[in-house]
């Protein structure tokens, strides 16, 4: 290209840059001239604005009735220009206006005569613009955004310079909580408390029980262990029924029963349930086969075949608390209990592997009799007697108790004389068992634990044979039959027919087991506590 269009061009654009500028010049100078006018016109037709008090302009709240009647949303530059005059005193407003230098009203123009980009119109249902702020409010926001430490450090800073405390005086005695607590009333003492700090509460609480449960430890340390043994396992023990008549002495209850009925029997036994029983016929009996437990107990510590005694009764569930309530009154070692509310517990003795049933019901007796099961009816004894409490005593009759009854069939049908020849004849064939043979077998396994530890002598367990029998014609026979059987009696006396009341004495047996009711009776009255057996022959006369 040549050197002249180069030239040619530039003249071209210089000319349309000056054209440019003439064009951009001249709207300006209208747009002023329109502008002078409608501030001028503007100016005359608005009146001043309202101040308060203190000099601020009043402004109505921005709403959809007070817009113009054109609709249209006011723009970002109105916006501005209506915050920027803000706190505008009556008198001043007129004579700012004409107290202005020509500069700065021709600045002004300036600015009020630049056009504002159009803004879309804003919908009717759409919510308000929200009020400008007013120019205190909106430089306190910004200096907060632009450094909000600072500000709050400001704040901080005014607010001590504000206040300012006495200084604190530390108090002259310091006293320990012991010592406070000595001093102050109990409502003062909790209130200490509750001010002390949590971690010295929690120490102090720690010694407290720390110490507490010291003395507890000493003193647990110094009383003798009683706890409650643990019952033998069923399948091992010798398990003892006792009806709770035959344990406990229940007259009163028995006479409210028999005269005025069931429900009277327990309501009386519900209001007297604290109330403890008075020890029946079997509650010595009882007693003594709880020492034989505890000496085998110290013997053998595992031992398992010990007497297991479960209460055996006809009396309503009610009556039960009674009825604990006194076994644990006595200390009765009795954790079985059979209460069948009225129905006969003999269906049940089977069930507890019943070895022996005591009771004060003559006719429950013959039930478990007849069941196979080795029972006897207790009497009481007619005066006090004192008792041994260190050994169990046991004493049997022969005939019809260890023994069967066919010595007795044969005295009833042909006398005493052909009695004595039988027993001469048959010396060495053993007699059958009675029903409480087995009784006797139990105790004399026990017996030879004791004497396999040396204990014959200070055996708890005693045994008696107290029988009618001559020794001369018929004992020897009953002598053969218990070695034939294996079994050891410790003491046996033959009365040859004498009365057995006063040997009883003597003896001072825990029960005495006999078929006759007339050797009862007579045993009754010199306080001996007696069991009849209903076996055999006897069985028939006293029916």
């Amino acid at each position: 290209m040549s050197q002249t269009s180069l030239k040619q061009k530039k003249k071209n654009d210089t000319g349309s840059k000056n054209s440019k500028d003439s064009i951009d010049t001249e709207k300006r100078k209208d747009s002023e001239k329109s502008g002078v006018g409608l501030s001028t016109q503007e100016s005359q037709e608005s009146p001043l604005p309202k101040t308060d008090s203190r000099g601020y302009v009043v402004r109505n709240q921005w709403s959809r009735t007070s817009r113009s009647p054109s609709t249209r949303a006011p723009s970002v530059d109105e916006t501005r220009s209506k915050s920027a005059s803000l706190k505008l005193p009556a008198s001043s407003t007129t004579s700012r206006t004409s107290s202005t230098s020509p500069s700065q009203q021709e600045s002004q123009k300036e600015l009020s005569a630049q056009p504002s980009p159009p803004t879309p119109p804003m919908p009717l249902d759409s919510s308000p613009p929200t009020p400008p702020e007013s120019y205190s409010q909106s430089r306190r926001s910004s200096k907060m955004q632009e450094n909000p430490e600072a500000w709050a450090h400001g704040i901080a800073r005014d607010s001590m310079q504000l206040r300012e405390y006495p200084p604190r005086t530390p108090p002259t005695e310091w006293k320990s909580y012991a010592q406070r607590r000595t001093t102050y009333s109990t409502q003062l003492d909790r209130d200490c408390l509750s001010e002390l700090p949590r971690q010295q509460q929690l120490e102090e609480e720690e010694e407290e029980d720390e110490a507490y449960w010291a003395s507890v430890r000493t003193l647990y340390e110094k009383t003798p262990s009683c706890s409650r043994p643990r019952p033998p396992k069923p399948k091992h023990a010798i398990t003892i029924a006792v009806s709770s008549r035959a344990l406990f002495n229940m007259v009163d209850g028995r006479k409210i029963f028999e005269e005025e009925g069931l429900e009277k029997y327990m309501e009386y036994q519900l209001t007297n349930e604290n109330v403890i029983l008075t020890p029946g016929p079997a509650f010595r009996f009882v007693k003594a086969l709880q020492h034989v437990n505890a000496r085998l107990r110290e013997l053998y510590p595992n031992e398992q075949h010990l007497f297991d005694i479960v209460l055996m009764t006809n009396n309503h569930a009610q009556v039960g608390v009674r009825l604990i309530n006194s076994v644990n009154h006595y200390g009765l070692l009795i954790d079985r209990f059979c209460l069948t509310g009225g129905k006969s517990p003999i269906g049940y003795l089977k069930a507890y592997l019943t070895n022996l049933y005591l009771s004060a019901d003559s006719e429950k007796v013959q039930e478990a009799i007849q069941e196979g099961i080795a029972s006897a009816t207790m009497f009481d004894g007619a005066k006090d007697m004192a008792y041994c409490d260190t050994q169990l005593r046991v004493a049997f009759d022969g005939d019809a108790v260890l023994f069967s009854d066919e010595s007795e069939h044969i005295t009833k049908e042909h006398g005493l004389d052909k009695f004595f020849q039988h027993e001469a004849l048959f010396e060495n064939k053993p007699l059958a068992q009675g029903p409480l043979k087995g009784f006797l077998e139990d105790l004399g396994r026990l017996q030879k634990k004791f004497y396999a530890k040396d204990e014959r002598l200070l055996c708890p367990i005693r045994t008696y044979l107290v029988t009618a029998r001559s020794a001369a014609s018929s004992g020897a026979r009953v002598l053969k039959t218990l070695r034939r059987w294996g079994l050891e009696i410790d003491e046996a006396l033959f009365l040859a027919g004498a009365p057995k009341g006063p040997i009883l004495v003597k003896i001072r047996p825990h029960i005495f087991f006999d078929d006759h009711m007339f050797h009862i009776e007579g045993a009754q009255k010199f306080g001996t506590i007696t069991a009849h057996v209903p076996y055999g022959i006897n069985q028939k006369m006293n029916n």
